[in-house]
């Protein structure tokens, strides 16, 4: 039985509700797949929500025997949820991500509304405050990375890129001319545009050349293809071998992609980075706990002091709400607002 799309329901007041009812002879994995590609949902975020799938499904067993979804209502969803935060004592954010993730899943995927979740045990919301390190710390960090990874980690520093925004990053994204970089698909699905750092425009030109030249090798050995996202792979495909639709930080080597068994160059790794930043900072004996996302806590943070406007940095930043960038006003550094120590006072 093929897929098909429910129509003429409504998700609340004015809100068109649309559907799409999987296969049903499918695995429960590959119906799930189908409707996240459906609802164009980020791939991390279908691995999230299907890792939270499982972990349900683990937790109700019954006599070591698997349980259908099916069979497992707003009750023992509302267990589970209570486990995590009063046994797991997982963050708040992870308990709402389960709750979403599950909540998605059993009214996409098999058609179900929980009610009474509201009734489970809630993990309690801690406001934790950014790492952020000073100019000089940033200065020692950039200068003790290896160099490979020198020119993107200065770029994420001097952007306020997300991690995966930055290793996400084509060609045509990068307008060194009009020193902007266009961010597509960030966070919630949402495009912006940020700057290029002036110190790097020449070190990006010069980085670029090296770049084509390797794709001009890969394509002569033919390979010279990357990863599109498969509607506008099939919209256009000769997309993914033009040099406009490379990555700017690709890997050294090709792989092969095990889905399609086409040797490509992915993008550099998340893990390569974040081992990279690690070694920089006991390299430079910086003692708070840095990672690749602490450069970006920087940016917003420095450049509030430097007295850019919180409208602008929230801009840059591609934050939804103000309220989430105003958190940078209370890591920033403040002299001369007119309090001293008691301990100064005498």
């Amino acid at each position: 039985m093929p897929s098909n799309i429910e129509a003429g329901k409504t998700a609340g007041p004015g809100q068109p509700f649309e559907r799409l009812v999987p296969n049903p002879k499918a695995r429960l994995r590959e119906q799930f797949h189908e409707v996240c590609r459906f609802k164009r949902m980020a791939e991390r975020t279908e691995e999230a929500y299907w890792g939270w799938v499982r972990r349900l499904l683990v937790f109700s067993k019954v006599g070591g025997q698997w349980r259908h979804p099916r069979e497992l209502g707003a009750a023992e969803v509302c267990r589970f949820l209570s486990h995590l935060a009063t046994e797991r004592q997982v963050s708040a954010s992870t308990q709402n991500q389960a709750l979403n993730g599950l909540v998605f899943f059993y009214r996409e995927t098999l058609g179900l509304t929980l009610e009474g979740l509201g009734e489970a045990a809630r993990a309690r919301r801690v406001e934790r405050l950014p790492v952020v390190l000073t100019r000089e710390e940033v200065r020692r960090l950039l200068g003790a990375a290896p160099a490979e990874f020198q020119l993107p980690l200065r770029l994420l520093y001097g952007s306020g890129m997300r991690l995966m925004e930055l290793l996400r990053l084509r060609v045509q994204d990068l307008d060194l001319e009009r020193r902007q970089i266009a961010v597509h698909g960030g966070k919630g699905d949402k495009d912006r545009v940020t700057m290029v750092p002036e110190t790097l425009v020449e070190g990006l030109r010069a980085h670029l050349v090296q770049r084509r030249q390797m794709h001009e090798s890969d394509r002569a050995a033919g390979r010279g293809r990357v990863w599109l996202p498969e509607a506008l792979g099939r919209k256009y495909p000769q997309a993914a071998a033009e040099w406009g639709w490379q990555w700017v930080f690709a890997m050294s080597r090709p792989a092969q992609d095990r889905a399609t068994g086409e040797w490509r160059r992915h993008h550099l790794l998340e893990d390569s980075l974040q081992r990279a930043v690690k070694v920089a900072a006991r390299a430079a004996g910086i003692v708070k706990r840095v990672s690749p996302h602490v450069l970006r806590h920087c940016f917003a943070t420095h450049l509030l002091e430097g007295g850019t406007d919180i409208r602008t940095l929230q801009e840059l930043l591609g934050h939804k709400d103000v309220t989430t960038t105003q958190i940078y006003t209370h890591v920033m550094q403040k002299p001369g607002i007119g309090v001293r120590s008691p301990l100064d006072a005498g």
